[in-house]
């Protein structure tokens, strides 16, 4: 019996490994049990943590990393990477959010959620343009902000005053005195630029499912500051689309990265699935044509994964292509398993049994590669069953 084709498409285990290296893993495992098998690595990001690593790996070769200092989010300096693919008029910048304002990141996260800004993207958006560069991809997951983007676009020239006409700052907390914008300032050159916006998440930015009532607890805002702070983003989002005649506060994506997708698709950028531009990047569906079985997983699988995420991005296609997909994750919530085997062949963790989360961590790829062979076995046995 010939060993299958098969397409590893998992995303990023945050905090482990990036989706490259999971691809690596799994793959190790694979061939304990086919030496000659064929995996098709196509790693895959939604927009959040590892969307950097995941397109510049589908790049294969025409991209580079690069890396600028720029203001992290609670006003300390970053080393953040990006990407650029291409070359000339038509080099693409990639930007990576989590790269400068990430909810992993133990300064910016010691300042309060009101202090937080995205002031960093801004800048660094403003130094690419300064570059010549004007084609944007900006993966919009793991922000720790709740700003509605105001950083961004007072890095990029929006003018913010109070009642008195003086200065606020571009936080939540100087977005409290917030009474006018002006925009006559703002970077003209982001009217000759394409922005594509990469993210999972499609809530607005204000209200009940909007940026600070659903993401804003897990970026510390709490339960009796929410309606407080959703009504500054309200309040600046009235006063920003006036300033520049554009209505984004009800879009879908609006409210993704603490309402940085606000602000984005006000200066033009257009809203995307993440997995989707990432999927149609590296090729999963010329990997899929002729594959016998996809691999795919994350650090943590729930209900959520169902909500355009990667892997379930990844099980749409395969199920498209006639390909079963199983899901490899960290871990997988048991409460999701029903509503996940609708999608997916089978749920697995890594665990093998009782273990830590900092065991786990440490030990991903040779966890990952364990599973696979056992997974491949099974595999193997029920193509030979009659």
């Amino acid at each position: 019996m010939t060993a299958p084709v098969v397409v590893l498409a998992p995303d990023s285990f945050k905090g482990s490994l990036d989706a490259p290296a999971v691809c690596a893993a799994l793959a190790a495992g694979l061939r304990r049990v086919w030496p000659d098998a064929v995996p098709r690595h196509c790693p895959m990001a939604d927009g959040g943590e590892g969307t950097l690593d995941a397109v510049l790996a589908a790049a294969a070769g025409a991209g580079v990393r690069r890396q600028r200092v720029v203001r992290g989010a609670s006003g300390q300096p970053v080393a953040a990477g990006y990407g650029v693919l291409g070359t000339g008029h038509d080099a693409v910048a990639v930007i990576e959010v989590a790269q400068v304002v990430a909810i992993t990141d133990p300064v910016a996260m010691q300042a309060g959620v009101r202090d937080r800004d995205t002031r960093g993207i801004g800048e660094l958006l403003r130094q690419l343009l300064d570059e010549g560069l004007r084609r944007f991809m900006i993966g919009l997951g793991g922000s720790s902000t709740n700003d509605g983007g105001a950083g961004l676009l007072a890095a990029l020239g929006l003018d913010l005053f109070d009642a008195q006409r003086r200065p606020v700052a571009a936080s939540p907390a100087g977005l409290a005195a917030l009474a006018a914008v002006d925009a006559g300032r703002l970077d003209p050159r982001l009217a000759q630029s394409s922005i594509t916006l990469m993210s999972d998440v499609n809530n607005p930015l204000c209200g009940a499912l909007g940026a600070t009532a659903v993401f804003g607890p897990q970026k510390g805002v709490t339960a009796a500051e929410v309606a407080m702070l959703d009504a500054i983003l309200g309040r600046f989002a009235a006063l920003t689309e006036e300033a520049l005649g554009v209505s984004a506060a009800t879009r879908p994506g609006a409210g993704a990265a603490g309402g940085l997708g606000f602000a984005l698709q006000l200066i033009g950028g257009t809203f995307r699935s993440g997995a989707a531009v990432v999927a149609d990047l590296n090729g999963l569906d010329r990997a899929l044509a002729g594959a016998d079985w996809v691999l795919t997983g994350e650090g943590r699988s729930d209900a959520q994964t169902l909500l355009a995420k990667a892997p379930f991005v990844v099980a749409q296609r395969a199920r498209a292509a006639g390909v079963p997909a199983t899901l490899v994750s960290g871990a997988v919530d048991p409460a999701a398993l029903t509503a996940l085997g609708a999608h997916f062949a089978g749920a697995f963790a890594l665990a093998p049994g009782p273990i830590t989360l900092a065991d786990c961590i440490a030990r991903t790829d040779a966890l990952l590669a364990d599973r696979a062979a056992e997974l491949a076995r099974l595999f193997a046995a029920i193509r030979r069953s009659p």
